[in-house]
């Protein structure tokens, strides 16, 4: 080709139309709108976004956040006061940027340790949580020099405390979102929420400017990655909304705290935690959040020096490597996560509205509207929709560590019905077999199935050979003697073999068919002596809360 031709040669630009007749190709038969998404939110995913979302205020957002960058708040985790100043002093060497205490285990501090503390605390910015009035550490306010009070910063999430004179940058009042997300809140709600908080709170003040100089936000970051983008994103956005209500001309900016979420967090595989924790915290970085505390992976059970200085060194990695904290607003320009943003903006105000229409954030928790949801979460959770990997999929049966540590709130957790099966079965659990029949390319897929779903639940099973016959099949049963045994195969063979299967097998072994079968012939296999069934989409924790029950009831007989 000459550079003439090169010069005239064009291309045909492809249009949606030509895409959506690709996919449905592609979908052989299935519906197009098998591709779209529904989130908990109510808000429809779509397989492909070509054009600027219609509304522009969430291409403001990048300049309602004045710095770029955001501060690495890494939680101090200690065993008692001496500790706390040791291990905070190491974790601001290696690159902490914060004093973050949780108050759920108080120190006893003297005067000199509390004098050591006030050192860092004019030079760091503080964040507490759940302390009390009569928690020692508020005293360290009281040694830190009045010349330099001015300048400290941070968050006391305290009730009904008196803030040492000279403190004009510490807030107290609030919105923390962290019990309303793990009792079951969506996006939209947490958003809703934060509003309503605000709107309470600002009653209590003579200004809005004055409120606005004292507060706060603090949301959980979930797995759900660019909804948790959007769900930052679509908070400033609101708060303008929230300013102007008040006929604010200048725009007061608040702190908005980000946390890794432990909705999501499980003991059976606490490494696929820190995949989790990564996942939450780099989304929170792209949704412009001002602080970042991210949790440990093994903070369910008791974190360690190792799980702490990855939880840090995540947040450094992103900020050295990625350069991310040189941009205001990273995920502007996204069309998706635009018309996200949006979505989140419309929905979370309407129902901010609604809220306050019905008697305010009291009423709003007393309506029952969280537990709905946290419903919603842990059946999608059980049947399979959502995926916790190592939890309720790719379950890895392992040793695992079902201890409590006493350092964090006790929140709803979806990995805790899987948690509770896995240790009722950690001891003592059924000798469980599939029971093969046909080729292995007519039970494999089905046997693959049922050992990941038994896996869930911590029952470990094995794979007979592939039986050609029942007498096969009995024979081998009589000399393995299971408890508990699974029938996979392919529909034709398994529907020919089972009246005989049932009517020949030894007293006493609990037995269930891999996949569905209609009604009328269930039925009769049951009145056989038939256990149940175990297909895809069934209430895993029902299910093998059965196999427990049934198992448990035989050994008793």
């Amino acid at each position: 080709m000459t550079v003439d031709k090169m010069k005239k040669t064009t291309f045909l630009k492809s249009d949606f139309k030509q895409w959506k007749k690709l996919a449905v190709d592609s979908l052989k038969g299935k519906p197009y709108e098998q591709l779209t998404t529904e989130t908990l939110e109510g808000i429809d995913l779509q397989p492909l976004y070509f054009e600027r979302a219609a509304l522009d205020s969430s291409s403001v957002v990048g300049s309602m956040k004045r710095n770029a960058g955001w501060i690495i708040a890494q939680q101090t985790i200690a065993s008692d006061e001496a500790d706390f100043l040791e291990q905070l002093e190491d974790s601001i060497d290696k690159g902490n940027e914060a004093i973050v205490y949780d108050g759920m285990n108080q120190f006893n501090w003297n005067d000199d340790q509390l004098l050591q503390l006030s050192s860092f605390i004019s030079q760091y910015p503080i964040f507490l949580y759940n302390v009390s009035n009569d928690d020692p550490i508020l005293r360290a306010f009281d040694f830190v020099h009045h010349e330099v009070r001015e300048a400290v910063t941070g968050i006391v999430q305290v009730n009904d405390w008196t803030i040492p004179v000279g403190y004009k940058n510490i807030r107290t009042a609030g919105a923390d979102l962290w019990k309303a997300h793990h009792e079951g809140a969506d996006a939209v709600t947490e958003l809703a929420i934060a509003l309503a908080e605000a709107s309470r709170i600002a009653g209590s003040y003579d200004s809005f400017q004055t409120f606005a100089d004292n507060f706060y936000v603090r949301f959980p970051i979930d797995t759900h990655f660019f909804m948790e983008i959007a769900k930052l994103r679509a908070f400033r956005v609101l708060w303008q909304a929230f300013a102007h209500a008040y006929d604010v001309e200048e725009l007061p900016l608040i702190p908005v705290m980000a946390v890794t979420s432990l909705r999501s967090f499980s003991k059976l595989d606490p490494y696929v935690n820190l995949l989790r924790a990564g996942n939450e915290t780099f989304a929170a970085i792209l949704g412009g959040a001002d602080i970042i505390q991210a949790h440990p992976h093994d903070i369910l059970t008791g974190p360690n020096a190792s799980s702490i200085r990855y939880s840090r060194n995540m947040q450094l990695i992103l900020k050295e490597e990625t350069h991310v904290e040189k941009v205001l607003d990273p995920a502007g320009g996204s069309y998706f996560i635009e018309k996200l943003t949006e979505e989140l903006v419309e929905k979370s105000w309407k129902l901010f509205l609604e809220i306050e229409s019905k008697g305010g954030i009291e009423r709003f928790y007393e309506s029952g509207r969280l537990q709905e949801k946290l419903g919603k979460l842990q059946t999608e959770t059980a049947t399979g929709k959502k995926a916790l990997i190592g939890t309720n999929v790719y379950a890895e049966l392992t040793a695992i560590n079902f201890d409590d540590w006493n350092g964090i709130d006790k929140v709803d957790r979806l990995a805790e019905p899987f948690e509770k099966l896995r240790y009722s079965f950690s001891e003592n659990q059924p000798k469980t077999v599939i029971l093969t029949f046909g080729k292995l390319k007519d039970f494999k897929p089905r046997a693959d199935f049922v050992t990941g779903f038994l896996a869930s639940g911590g029952i470990r099973s094995d794979w007979s050979p592939a039986f050609e016959s029942v007498e096969q099949a009995i024979e081998w049963i009589k000399s393995e003697k299971p408890d508990y045994a699974i029938v996979c195969g392919h529909e034709e063979i398994v529907s020919n073999a089972m009246e005989n299967l049932l009517t020949q097998m030894p007293a006493g072994i609990l037995l269930d068919v891999a996949g569905r079968i209609d009604d009328e012939t269930l039925l009769i296999w049951k009145q056989k002596g038939l256990n149940g069934l175990i297909f895809n989409g069934q209430d895993k924790i029902e299910k093998l809360q059965n196999i427990l029950n049934s198992w448990q009831g035989g050994l008793q007989k």
